[in-house]
């Protein structure tokens, strides 16, 4: 028993050593990582320290670099302010001096008004005597004398009426082509429609190889057939089998060989008997769209009662062209602008639209009947029985005959404007071509141009100039050769705009290398 406890004391004993040397380790383990931690520390501490000094000295020169800009800046300003100090003071000083001068002239001034109105007192009174002198020495009374003033004032009057009368005549001579030209501006943005250009081949499609060989028939029969009655030319497009070309100058024949052919394919029915009578219905419906094409047209213009047969003339404008412009709606155009230039001079606007409307009359048959398109024009409005104000319009709108009347001229007018606007009438493209390209040549030759380019469709040329070869008076001028060089040698129709541009810059930037420091040095803070 006792040999246990023994035991146990000492296995208590031996434990408790073990223990304290384990405890005796960790103290120095921990005392070993402390003093580690603590210079790691301290290094780090020292780094920071040194990087914080650094970044605000850093700071402190551009900071102080900043305040010598502003102080810089601040004389300057300084100085700007002392020197309109300065001028504001000496023009303080010559308002006192001119307040001074105009207060001595004022004074001038009253001095001349009292020696005025002294010598206005004088005058009445010398008038007053004159009155009476004459009284005694005329033997005449105010009465007589009145009148003998008023006679003479009747004649001076005469005078200056027959003098204004001259002067308002010749200002309305100088004027007239002004407010001419402001009539037919108007008249041209009121009146115009732009239309498509019409062609004189019209194609058909075919849907199928089997209705192309029924539509022509054993041995072309029936294509030749339908060539015969209608007097067109029918060809299949070489690369499109399919396509048929109806091919001829009348546009009546092609409206009804069109309409023929594209009644004989809905119909599918193709024989002789059926291409009569589809010929026969297509005549008759030209017909009647001619009737009423002519029935529209007059409607829509208010131009009252007209023929019938003279409506189907009317409307057959409709399938006629002149260069590119279709007849009929030339023909509203003018009868349009005559109407309006009609009613800005008070004269009869439904004559006028009517001799518009006519004036081209003559187109409709003169592919068919020989002579001219006037002549014919003037044959048909005396058959029909028109005014002699319309016939004189037709007749004289190219200048054939003398002009009779007023309304005559505003057709004349209105042909000129409708025909002649931009866009009206079409050019090939040659010409289009070789006009763009004489005006880039024209402007290009002159000395001092870097580029020039003809623009909207050839209405204006725009011209860059090398500003240290030339001044802006020599620009000006460069501008008006141009113009004149054009006028000499090209025909081109409405106006064109040149535009001579004279371009120099000089750039300098200040205080970008500064500023550029200065956000770096914000960056690294």
């Amino acid at each position: 028993m006792i040999a246990c406890i023994a035991g146990a004391i000492v296995g208590v004993q031996a434990q408790k050593r073990r223990h304290q040397t384990e405890i005796n380790n960790a103290k120095a383990t921990a005392e070993q990582l402390i003093k580690k931690a603590n210079l790691e520390a301290k290094e780090k501490s020292e780094k920071i320290i040194a990087d914080g000094e650094k970044q605000t000295q850093e700071y402190k020169d551009s900071i102080e670099e900043e305040l010598d800009s502003y102080q810089t800046d601040n004389v300057t300003r300084q100085s700007r302010i002392d020197q309109r100090q300065n001028g504001l003071t000496q023009t303080s000083e010559r308002l006192d001096e001119l307040h001074k001068k105009l207060a001595e002239r004022q004074t001038d001034l009253n001095d001349l008004k009292t020696a005025i109105e002294k010598l206005d007192q004088q005058a009445a009174g010398l008038a007053k005597q004159r009155i009476a002198t004459l009284q005694e020495r005329g033997n005449l009374s105010i009465d007589q004398a009145k009148q003998q003033v008023l006679d003479q004032l009747k004649i001076a009057l005469d005078r200056e009426k027959d003098v204004e009368l001259k002067y308002q005549d010749d200002e309305a001579q100088v004027n007239a082509p002004k407010m001419a030209k402001i009539m037919a501006v108007d008249a041209i943005q009121r009146a115009p429609l732009d239309i498509p250009r019409e062609h004189i081949e019209h194609s058909i499609q075919i849907s199928d190889v089997n209705t192309k060989q029924k539509l022509v028939g054993r041995e072309s029969q029936n294509i030749r057939y339908i060539e015969t009655l209608t007097g067109v030319d029918l060809v299949f497009d070489p690369d499109d089998p399919c396509l048929l070309h109806v091919v001829t100058q009348d546009p009546l024949r092609r409206e009804v060989a069109k309409t023929t052919i594209s009644n004989l394919l809905v119909t599918k029915q193709i024989n002789t008997q059926s291409i009569e009578h589809q010929v026969d219905i297509a005549q008759q419906d030209l017909g009647n769209e001619l009737r009423r094409t002519g029935e529209k047209v007059v409607g829509s213009l208010h131009i009252g009662w007209m023929h019938p047969d003279l409506l189907k003339i009317v409307g057959r404008l409709k399938y006629r062209t002149s260069y590119g412009q279709n007849v009929l709606n030339h023909s509203v155009e003018v009868a349009d602008i005559s109407g309006l230039l009609a009613a800005e001079l008070g004269l009869d606007v439904k004559i006028a639209k009517r001799a518009g409307l006519l004036h081209d009359i003559g187109k409709a048959i003169d592919r068919e009947v020989d002579g001219t398109h006037v002549e014919l024009g003037v044959k048909i409005a005396e058959a029909y029985n028109e005014d002699p104000q319309v016939v004189n319009s037709i007749a004289s709108h190219h200048g054939d005959v003398d002009v009779t009347t007023p309304i005559a001229h505003l057709v004349a007018a209105g042909d000129s404007i409708s025909g002649g606007r931009p866009g009206a009438r079409s050019e090939s493209v040659e010409e289009y071509v070789n006009r763009l390209k004489n005006l880039e040549r024209i402007a290009s030759e002159k000395k001092g141009v870097k580029e020039s380019y003809a623009i909207q469709a050839g209405r204006e040329i725009r011209i860059v100039v090398d500003p240290k070869q030339l001044d802006d008076q020599q620009n000006q001028k460069l501008a008006e050769q141009v113009k004149d060089q054009i006028e000499d040698e090209l025909t081109y129709p409405g106006k064109i705009k040149v535009t001579s541009i004279r371009d120099f810059k000089a750039i300098a930037y200040v205080g970008a290398e500064k500023k550029k420091k200065l956000k770096k040095a914000g960056r690294g803070a």
